[in-house]
């Protein structure tokens, strides 16, 4: 199964890793560890809560206006 993955920079060092799919969130120092921190927290989430794709998340951005 393919899922998808959204990678932020964490404020403290790092990066956060998301999976919109299950919710499922994780941190590593590198972008490859993040991975496989999600990846493992992904797959012990699947085996507990079965999981449906239903279509993969669509990512897209917005403006937000920012304070004067």
């Amino acid at each position: 199964m393919e899922l998808s993955v959204v990678l932020m920079p964490a404020p403290e060092g790092g990066y956060v890793a998301y999976n919109p799919e299950t919710g499922t969130t994780t941190e590593g120092e590198t972008v490859e560890q993040a991975l496989e921190n999600l990846q493992e927290a992904t797959e012990l989430y699947v085996e507990e809560f079965p999981l449906t794709v239903a279509g993969r998340p669509r990512l897209t951005s917005f403006h937000v206006a920012e304070d004067p």
